[in-house]
Order: structure tokens, then sequence, then C-alpha cells
């Protein structure tokens, strides 16, 4: 097992050095044109008398320059590529010292009523999203989210195999992302391919049968010309003729120009992507029905993709005055490329969800694997034949350093509810969140922060953050009424890992406990599954009648007028509340 430290900052000092190299080099291709361009200058210039010798000098310059154009810009290319790896590799070793909180949040995807992403910091600042999340690609950032909150339970073993995989192709999936990154689209794939299937035809058929027609007519016209057989006027109203004619389909070629300019960019980071997916080998059986979807076509996806992207570019020559111009002039050069992305629409259309779909998917699954890959000592966790069990050793939150970090055995057996009271700040919450995090985790497919774990795939649903809604008009009691409704309406129609905090916050003392305790029992009699924390020792008397209830408690100290936590789980019920003392501590009574 590769040590992630140590190769991250192998990587980043190998592509440093190769990043130096390509500098040294584009400097030296910088140096070399410009001398190409003056030596071409200057024979030029000694030549000028002789037609053909300025001819062959000019050309023979320009070739030569332009093969270094090229060469550099393809140089440029490759540096950015490493320039990116380097940047990954940075990122990497700040996230192991859990300095991440300058990446993306993932905000947008909060939900206050989802079965526990809000309860269980999923999304925003600090958030196990923002810890987790390395996509490039708009749509990859959404599969991740949405894979971390579909709350699925099956193929977990396939999840598990896919990203060990993935894992161990570590050099790939920076590559992958490298190209992603250098690429900025503005729009979701969602958009265009909404816009692409439904996509109707603009332009008459055939049109294109006129361009071609017209561009043969151009081509005998310049033939005749050379050959002295005809004037030159000829070509210049045939010209005039192939101007009117473009202009005649101006707003349409304009209409379908406009709508493709939003979507170009996508379609040249695409085709890298699905290239890189398509050469690489893979094991897996996720990862090979999902490559073998992008390779069902009789060319490769990657390749199509490609040809329409240089159908883009080309069109994109309509800025371009003197090739606008003459190319529409001669050989109606706008018909031509807008009857052409027509073509390639319809031919396609059907095709370009499954194609990005495939690339969101690799890039949220590089996500999931470089999490794994980081966490070396992190176990995946092992499929119980058992309904509704948990059994893990030394169980604990992967956000917290390892220092800072107090694991905790726990087990649960199926149709047991563990009521677990605690002193304010002993761990309550901060443990509710990790056994609610490693279920995520878990039906993910990812690697979970313990030295063992066992269950049996399980649907989580949670109730730890209430709060009132001045836009509904709710109070919080309300609120919390719904959420717990929530709960009670989806048990009745599938089995779910159940964790709660505090229940009932928003009501008297009396009420709370009389209500707390007629839904635990609720809870119990509906043979579910789950955790209950509670300041209220009453509700651990329902250990004495029902066998399935378990109380636990974090406890608190009281050393030299100073408050100790050990933050671990203890059978019982706590005894040390500290309330009283925090108040007088902080001398607020």
């Amino acid at each position: 097992m590769k040590n992630p430290l140590e190769f991250y900052v192998q990587q980043k000092t190998e592509l440093e050095k190769e990043d130096a190299i390509l500098k040294r080099k584009s400097l030296n291709l910088s140096i070399l044109r410009f001398i190409v361009f003056l030596a071409t200058c200057g024979l030029v210039y000694f030549t000028f008398g002789s037609f053909s010798e300025v001819f062959i000098v000019a050309f023979s310059g320009f070739f030569l320059f332009s093969f270094l154009v090229l060469k550099y810009h393809n140089l440029k290319r490759k540096k950015e590529v490493v320039e990116a790896k380097i940047n990954i590799n940075k990122t990497e070793i700040k996230v192991l010292d859990k300095d991440f909180h300058h990446l993306k949040t993932g905000e947008e995807f909060v939900n206050s009523s989802h079965f526990y992403s809000n309860d269980i910091d999923l999304f925003g600042k600090g958030s196990f999203f923002q810890y987790l999340n390395r996509t490039a690609t708009i749509d990859g950032k959404t599969v991740l989210a949405n894979t971390l909150t579909e709350n699925k339970i099956t193929a977990i073993l396939e999840k598990q195999n896919a990203l060990k995989e993935l894992s161990e192709k570590v050099i790939w999936r920076q590559h992958f992302s490298a190209l992603a990154s250098l690429v900025v689209v503005k729009n979701t794939s969602k958009s265009i391919v909404n816009w692409i299937s439904n996509y109707t035809s603009v332009l008459p058929k055939y049109l294109i049968k006129i361009q071609i027609g017209f561009s043969l007519i151009t081509l005998a016209l310049i033939g005749f010309l050379s050959f002295g057989f005809i004037s030159f006027s000829y070509l210049i109203i045939w010209f005039f003729v192939g101007l009117f004619i473009t202009s005649k389909f101006g707003k349409k070629t304009l209409q379908i120009y406009t709508e493709i300019d939003k979507i170009s960019d996508t379609f040249r980071q695409y085709h890298k992507l699905l290239n890189e997916i398509e050469s690489e080998e893979f094991t897996s059986e996720v990862l090979k029905e999902k490559k073998g979807i992008i390779k069902s076509e009789e060319k490769k996806a990657s390749s199509i993709v490609k040809e329409f992207s240089k159908i883009l570019n080309t069109f994109d020559q309509r800025n371009n005055d003197v090739i606008a111009i003459l190319g529409n002039g001669l050989f109606l050069f706008e018909i031509y490329n807008a009857c052409t992305v027509e073509k390639w629409i319809f031919k396609y259309q059907h095709s370009v969800k499954d194609w990005f779909d495939v690339v969101a998917f690799f890039d949220a699954q590089n996500s999931l694997a470089n999490f794994n890959f980081n966490h070396p000592k992190f176990v995946f966790p092992e499929i119980s034949d058992k309904k509704g069990i948990i059994k893990s050793a030394m169980l604990g939150h992967p956000l917290l350093k390892v220092a800072k970090r107090i694991d905790n055995n726990f087990s649960i057996e199926d149709e047991q509810f563990f009521i677990i009271t605690g002193a304010n700040m002993a761990g309550k919450s901060t443990f509710l969140r990790t056994v609610s995090l490693s279920i995520v985790m878990a039906n993910c497919g990812l690697t979970v922060c313990a030295e063992s774990f066992q269950y049996s795939p399980v649907k989580l649903i949670t109730s730890m953050r209430t709060s009132d809604s001045l836009t509904d008009d709710e109070s919080y009691f309300y609120s919390e009424l719904k959420r717990l409704k929530f709960i009670v309406d989806e048990i009745k129609e599938e089995k779910y890992f159940i964790i709660l905090d505090e229940i009932l916050k928003g009501t008297n003392s009396k009420d709370k406990a009389i209500g707390s305790k007629k839904f635990v029992e609720k809870l119990t009699k509906s043979k579910s599954t789950g955790i209950i924390a509670t300041h209220d020792v009453s509700l651990c008397e329902l250990e004495n009648e029902f066998s399935g209830i378990k109380n636990y408690y974090f406890d608190a100290e009281i050393i030299m007028d100073e408050l100790h936590f050990d933050y671990t789980l203890k059978k019982g019920v706590c005894k040390n509340m500290n309330a009283s003392f925090l108040l007088k501590k902080m001398e607020i009574v």
C-alpha cells in the first residue's frame, strides 16, 4: 500500500522538474521562432528582385514559423497539464493535514428536508463533501452529491471493487482531473442534452445539395479562369451570388451558431475525457460496464465528439472577416457548417446523454477513490448476513485529526435502540454524526474510519437539527413534529437506521418526557433500529420495559474546578450533568 503523503510529495517534485524542463523548451522555441521570423524577413529583403526566390524563401519561412508555432502551442498545452497536476498534488498534501476549507463547499446541495444530509454536515463549510470532492466537471460534482444522498443499499460489493481498482490508478485519475480542469464550462450537460435531444431542424434539407453544387461550380470557374477561358468578372459575379445566398439564410445560421457557441467548450473538454476512459483498461464489472457504453457506436465516442468539436471550431471562423467573406462568397461556408452541425446532431442526439453520463460517473468515482487512497488505514465494511446490525471497532469521524480523534467501539443488533445520555459537550452529537456518516460512507462503497466494520446495508434517517421557519410561519416545535411524522411514515414502508438527537426540544419538560417515551415506544414496536441522544434521563427507564432498549452515556468529570471529557462511550446512564457548572464557570449566573 502506497503512503499517500510520500506519493504526493514525490509526484509534486517530479512534476516540478518536468515543468522546469518544459519552461526552458518553451523559451527556446520562442527564441527560435523569433530568429526564423527575422531570417525570413532578411532573406526576402536580399532576394527581393527574383519572384521565384522570394516565393520559395517566404513559403519556407512561413512553413517553418507555423511549425514552430504549432510546436509551441503543443508544448504550452503539455505544460498546462503538468501545472494542473502539480496543483492537484499540492491540494492533496494540504487535505491530508485536514486543510481543506478552501475547496468547494457544495452548499448548493444543502437540503434541510433530506433524510440525513443536513443533520450530518454532508454539505457546506467544513462538510464531508468539501473534504471529499475533487470533481472537475459540473456534472461530476452533481453525481457525487447524488451518490452521497441517494440512500441506496444495493450492490455494495460492486461499488467497493470499483473504488479499490480506481484508488490504485492514481496517475490516471490525476491526468483525468488535470485535463478536465483546463477547460471551464458554463453549461451543465443536462441543458446541452435537452437542447440536442429536442433539436428541430432550422435549415431546409435541400440546402446542403445547393452548397455542394455551388462549390463545384466555383471550382469549375476557378479552373476556367486559370486556363484563360473566362474573364475574372464571371468569378466576381458568382462571388456576390454566394454572398446573397448566404445572407438569405443568415438569420437561421446565426441562430444555430448562437446555440452551439454555448456548448463548444464542453465538447472540447469531453472528447479528451472520453478518450482517457476508452484508453484505460478496467477489471471491475461496474467500470467495464460504464466503459462499454461509450464503445457501443461504430466509432469511439471520443472520436465522434472530437469530430463535432472540430466542426464547432470551424464554424467559429465566421468571426474571421477574411475567411467568412471569401468562404461564404465562393463556397457558402456558413451554410455548409450549419448543415454539418445539424447532420451531426440528428445522427448522435440519442447517444450524447450516455456519453456525458459516463464522464460524470468517472469524475465522481475518482473523488471517492481518491478518498480511499488517502486513508489506507480505513477499512472496507464487511457485509453481514444479519439484518440491521453494525459491529465496529475503534470507530471515528474521518474529518477529525488523528491526534484529537477519540475512537469508540460500537455494536448494535437488529431491532435495538440505544438511548445515549451525557453531559454537555461530552461527545454525544459527534458520536451520532460519526455513526451516521459511517453508514452513508459504507453504502457508497467507501472505506470507513475504523479498525473493523461489519454491517448489514441499511438506509439512514435522522432528526438532529430542526429549525423554525418564519417564511412558512412554522414554530420550532411544529417543524420538529413534521420531521418526526416524516420518520414515522418512512419506517412503515422500509427498514431504516434511525438517529435522533434530543426529541421534542421545543416543548416543556413534562410534555417532553411523556411525548418522548411514547415516541420511543412506537419506534421500538416498529422493529426499527437506531440511536437516541437525550438529556432526559427518564427515558432510560424504558430499558426496564423493552429488551431491545439499551442505555449508554458520555461522561464528564470536574477535576480541580475544570471540566474533563474522555469522549468514550460507556454502558449505563450518565450521572454527571454540567449545565449548572458551566453557567457558574462562565459567570453567567
